[in-house]
C-alpha cells in the first residue's frame, strides 16, 4: 500500500467500523488457547433446523465507543445472564495492549499492538483504534461470571448453535458486512507478525433457522439482524473461528 492507497487502507483499519444491516486477526495458525473455560467434548452435535431466536438486550456501541464492538457485545451477553455491567465499565476494565502505532513514511502501519493480549489502539475513536480477541474478553467475562465462561474458539459452528438451542447467546468475531474479508493488513509486534482483516467486527449471535443466523449488531444498534448462514460462517472461519459464551 503506497500513497493514496495507504491512506485509504489505514482509514479502513478500524475494528467495528464497517457495518451492514443484513445479509481484527493474527495468522489463523495463532489462535489463543482457551483458559478457565467450560470445555466441550469433541463429539457430533445434531442441531434441529427449527427457528430459534433469543430475546437478548440490544446495546449500541456509538457514540461513545466507535471501535468498541467487543465490549458492547459483552455487555449484551452479560445483561442476558442477569449481570448489570455497562459497555463503558467493560471498556475501562478490558485488557489493553499499550504499544503505540508506528507508521512508515507512506502511512503504512509497521508496528502496533497484539489483539490477543489486549485492545489495540483507542476504543473511543479519538485516535486510531482496532480490536481485541477472544482471550482478553473471556478473561474479563470471567470476572463477572466466574467458572461459567465458555470459549468456543476453534469449535464447529454447530457448537455455537447448540448454545443458542440451550438459551445462551454467543459473541462472534466476523466482518462488518458479514462476508469474507477482502482487505488485509499486517504489522510487527515484537517478533510476531500480526495479519488481520481491515473490517473486523464483533456481534452477538442470538438465533438461527435453516438458512439464516440472527445477530444483535452493536454497530447498527439493530436487534436480531437476519444474515445468510453460509456466508456468515465463512466470515467467522476467516476470522479464526473465535467465539465466547457462558454456561
Amino acid at each position: 500500500m503506497k500513497g493514496t492507497a495507504a491512506f485509504i487502507s489505514i482509514a479502513l483499519l478500524m475494528g467495528c467500523s464497517q457495518g451492514a444491516d443484513e445479509d481484527k486477526s493474527i495468522s489463523l495458525k495463532d489462535k489463543p488457547a482457551p483458559v478457565r473455560s467450560v470445555s466441550y467434548k469433541e463429539q457430533p452435535v445434531t442441531i434441529k433446523p427449527e427457528k430459534k431466536i433469543l430475546d437478548v438486550p440490544i446495546i449500541a456501541q456509538n457514540p461513545e465507543l466507535k471501535y468498541g464492538c467487543e465490549v458492547t457485545s459483552l455487555a449484551m451477553l452479560l445483561q442476558d445472564a442477569g449481570v448489570k455491567a455497562g459497555k463503558m465499565e467493560l471498556a475501562q476494565k478490558v485488557a489493553k495492549d499499550p504499544d503505540p502505532v508506528v507508521k512508515s513514511r507512506n502511512g503504512d502501519i509497521i508496528k502496533w499492538g497484539d489483539p490477543s493480549k489486549g485492545f489495540v489502539g483507542d476504543m473511543t475513536g479519538r485516535h486510531m483504534g482496532y480490536a481485541v480477541y477472544d482471550q482478553p474478553l473471556e478473561n474479563l467475562m470471567n470476572e463477572y461470571l466466574p467458572g461459567r465462561t465458555v470459549n468456543l474458539t476453534g469449535q464447529p459452528f454447530d457448537r455455537l448453535l447448540e448454545q443458542i438451542q440451550n438459551g445462551k447467546p454467543v459473541i462472534v468475531w466476523t466482518t462488518g458486512d458479514f462476508r469474507l474479508p477482502d482487505r488485509w493488513e499486517s504489522w510487527s509486534h515484537g517478533a510476531k507478525k500480526i495479519r488481520t482483516p481491515l473490517d473486523l467486527h464483533v456481534v452477538v449471535l442470538v438465533g438461527y433457522d435453516a438458512d439464516s443466523v440472527y445477530l444483535n449488531d452493536p454497530l447498527s444498534g439493530k436487534k436480531a439482524v437476519k444474515v445468510n448462514k453460509a456466508r456468515f460462517i465463512a466470515s467467522w472461519k476467516a476470522l479464526g473461528e473465535r467465539a465466547v459464551s457462558y454456561a
